[in-house]
């Protein structure tokens, strides 16, 4: 199955469930008012011919010829059964005086129990969807307002259409090739008014998607044996502390040695917030003294991560963009130390970028790409903007893979990209239903 059947399968099941919920809830009250019709008919309609029925039934003879054991047998029998009544009723009362321990353990069991019934299938692509609500829905917008604008398919339309696009941070070239391929497809079907190839415009979308997008590597480069080291640069605030912190519980949480480098001795902050992600994933960090030789914490890091046999060590690095000379420099000397112990590394080198700011990630990516050697993208707060669309410009522009994306806010949030998966999750509300 193509990537556009997987999305207009998606968007079909999903218009099919709207329609259903409805009709369901009608059925279940007409069920339930079936039912009680036919209980009502069941039912006596003089409740004075009910007293009459009991009142014909007849005793059991034995009831009336109980000895005296019998009758003293049975009614020691009654305060049995309200002991055990009473401690019935005492029982939930107990759950009162428990410890905080005793307490947090049923929380923990439910908790397990939850993740066990869940449906795997909630799992990235629901976050996906969640993720780019936003995303899709200023898409939606600005489509639908551009085809109530226009009754017919001319040259105006597909100058409209580039400007619609660019807008929804998809990128020029995207932008371009996207209304050139629409241009043959019109001819091809002689289309006239623009309700006719909505569906086609998101099926050219994917269509570019997926060509950008061949042979990418989405993987992170984990060595299979001995130290992984993963750089990480970025400038400052677009997430690249946090996405550390995430990225190092995740790989604690799989049973993997982490240790965290805080090379971002420029500024004291950096280094503290790394701090606080260790100590909440249970992750060791290597830090210098504010100020102090970037490179020099990298040493001690690598140092101890070999001779403590580390499985992963993740590098966080100053992000000064405004000084590219200084900044290519002090990443060239951190490359420096790593390569004398471990020659192949780093073995992954993540530029992180803010998808809310649209453009001017792509920007970023730009001039980190000609300063280092950016193996791919962590593109994070994808879930708070409606910029998604960068994804498309980063791919179509700079061929860089986006490894990681960030969906929320929780520690858990922080999600290998999946190409399918963003594409299902961002074009199926776009479609029109046929």
């Amino acid at each position: 199955m193509g990537l556009f059947d997987r999305i207009k399968n998606a968007f079909m099941s999903e218009k099919k469930e709207e329609q259903e919920t409805p009709e369901s809830a009608e059925q279940q009250e007409t069920e339930a008012s079936d039912a009680n019709s036919q209980s009502a008919d069941k039912m006596p309609a003089d409740p004075s011919d009910s007293t009459e029925e009991i009142t014909d039934v007849e005793a059991p003879a034995d009831q009336e010829d109980l000895t005296d054991t019998e009758e003293t047998s049975l009614k020691e029998t009654l305060p049995e059964a309200e002991e055990l009544e009473e401690v019935v009723v005492e029982e939930p009362q107990e759950t009162e005086i428990l410890t905080d321990e005793e307490l947090e353990a049923p929380v923990e069991t439910l908790e397990v129990m939850e993740e066990l019934t869940e449906p795997a299938e909630s799992s990235t692509q629901e976050k996906y969807d969640k993720g780019l609500e936003k995303t899709r829905k200023s898409f939606g917008d600005r489509m639908n307002e551009l085809f109530a604008r226009f009754r017919r398919v001319d040259e105006e339309f597909f100058e409209e259409l580039e400007e619609t696009l660019i807008g929804a941070d998809v990128g020029f070239d995207t932008a371009i090739k996207l209304t050139d391929a629409l241009r043959q497809e019109v001819k091809l079907k002689n289309a006239k008014k623009p309700s006719q190839i909505q569906n086609v415009i998101i099926e050219k979308l994917v269509d570019i998607y997926e060509a950008e997008g061949v042979d990418e590597n989405n993987q992170l480069n984990l060595q299979p044996e001995g130290l992984s080291i993963i750089l990480f640069v970025g400038v400052n605030g677009t997430g690249k502390t946090t996405s550390i912190g995430k990225l190092a519980n995740q790989y604690q949480s799989e049973g993997k040695r982490v240790l965290l480098a805080a090379a971002d001795t420029f500024r004291a902050g950096a280094i503290d917030q790394l701090v606080v992600w260790g100590q909440r994933s249970g992750v060791e960090v290597v830090r210098g003294n504010a100020g102090g030789d970037p490179a020099a914490v990298v040493y001690d890091a690598v140092a101890k991560a070999k001779n403590e046999n580390y499985d992963i060590l993740l590098i966080d690095t100053a992000g000064r963009l405004q000084n590219k000379v200084n900044l290519m420099n002090e990443l060239e000397k951190i490359k420096r130390v790593i390569q004398r112990e471990y020659p192949t590394a780093p073995h992954e080198v993540l530029l992180v970028v803010d998808a809310t700011t649209g453009q001017n990630a792509l920007s970023q990516a730009r001039q980190f790409k000609e300063t280092t050697d950016v193996t791919g993208l962590v593109l994070t707060k994808l879930d708070g903007t409606a910029k998604g669309g960068i994804v498309l410009a980063i791919r179509s522009e700079l061929h860089l893979p986006v490894k990681l994306v960030g969906l929320g806010e929780k520690i858990d949030d922080l999600a290998t990209f999946d190409p399918n998966d963003f594409a299902v999750g961002l074009f199926k509300g776009l479609l029109k239903e046929e």
